[in-house]
């Protein structure tokens, strides 16, 4: 990954008010990006963006991916060279809840960010981000490929699948490489495994849930503690999306394609093994249940990350046990009044030097 391509460079990032999203603003913006968000305001509170001052660094706009003109408008205003799709409604068990909003944010905020890319003349690369979930989970204990098959048992997994599916209509109808000299645009998307990392409020979510009951003294209920999930800091995963947005830049239709960007094989843990690893570096009051609870979540998932290891040159630099550190380490600077924007910056550079060493090794 290099740093300086990002100076002076002009970002669309969609989502900048969630977690993953606020994380790639502080990023962007510390390599020296001019970086406009579109999102809804944040969806919890206490927030990353809120928490970090995020707004402070950027042009951001509190609007809706489901309004077509108003993201076009906002889009052609910043003039990007590069956008970062991660609006999205991010949750599994919410999905069941209010699966007509999960497929409007997911599916037709995919549309329109595609849209208003090519109603937006300048744009060079889209990522896409979608999620590990976009695949037909068959309940095997291998690792899936950007070559299997689509699916989604739960709305927000089928949601996922359907993006991917509006991606590369585009890709292959408006942005196809045959035609690139015209149009310019390279579109690709991006899986990730489960992302881990300080300023997760997410309600229904591992991390944040267990460090929210431990805020409290309160006791916790782990619901599938045999799940087992390609777990990964959200440095790791955002680094992925940066690597193949400058390639895409750079090279155009070559890389235009769904790429994985997952952990390690020895990082795929399950539930039961990431909570007893918390509970060595803080205290928790753990209740692990006997059968599964809740409705229908994929049991067993991992994500063979090959492809953007040989072609990309990118792989995971932080193992699952110093990401959780890190988690723990940011969480209690926020508990105890640290500025936490300073805190992601530290932990940025951290990542960016271990990138260095590891290049230099």
């Amino acid at each position: 990954m290099n740093a300086d391509f990002w100076r002076d460079r002009r970002v669309f990032l969609t989502g900048h008010t969630g977690f993953k999203g606020a994380w790639m603003a502080l990023w962007l913006h510390r390599m020296g990006a001019k970086v406009t968000g579109f999102a809804l305001p944040p969806a919890t509170q206490p927030s990353l963006y809120d928490e970090a001052r995020v707004g402070e660094l950027m042009d951001s706009v509190i609007d809706d991916i489901r309004c077509l003109s108003t993201l076009t408008s906002a889009m052609q205003k910043a003039r990007p060279e590069v956008v970062f799709h991660l609006a999205a409604q991010a949750l599994v068990r919410p999905s069941y809840d209010d699966p007509v909003d999960t497929f409007a944010s997911n599916v037709m905020g995919t549309v329109n960010v595609c849209e208003a890319v090519r109603q937006t003349p300048g744009v060079r690369a889209l990522v896409c981000v979608t999620s590990d979930k976009c695949y037909a989970n068959q309940g095997w204990e291998w690792a899936y490929r950007e070559s299997d098959h689509l699916g989604g048992h739960d709305p927000y997994s089928a949601s996922k699948a359907c993006a991917e599916l509006v991606a590369a209509s585009y890709r292959d109808s408006f942005f196809p490489a045959a035609d690139h000299a015209r149009h310019g645009v390279a579109l690709a998307t991006a899986r990730a495994g489960n992302v881990i990392g300080g300023g997760d409020w997410s309600l229904d979510r591992l991390v944040p849930d267990v460090l929210r009951a431990a805020d409290c003294d309160a006791s916790v209920l782990i619901r599938r503690p045999d799940a087992t999930r390609p777990w990964q800091h959200v440095l790791d995963a955002l680094a992925g999306y940066l690597v193949l947005a400058q390639r895409l830049h750079d090279e155009g239709p070559a890389q235009a394609a769904p790429w994985n960007f997952g952990p390690d094989e020895s990082d795929v843990w399950s539930v039961r093994q990431v909570v007893t690893a918390l509970n060595q570096h803080m205290p928790l009051q753990i209740e692990f249940a006997a059968h599964a609870v809740g409705p229908h979540e994929a049991m067993t998932l991992r994500l063979d990350s090959a492809k953007s290891r040989h072609h990309l040159g990118w792989k995971p630099v932080w193992t699952l046990d110093e990401a959780l550190r890190r988690v723990v380490d940011w969480h209690l600077g926020w508990r105890h009044k640290e500025d936490v924007r300073d805190v992601c910056a530290s932990q940025i550079d951290d990542y960016m030097n271990a990138v260095k060493k590891d290049l230099g090794s």
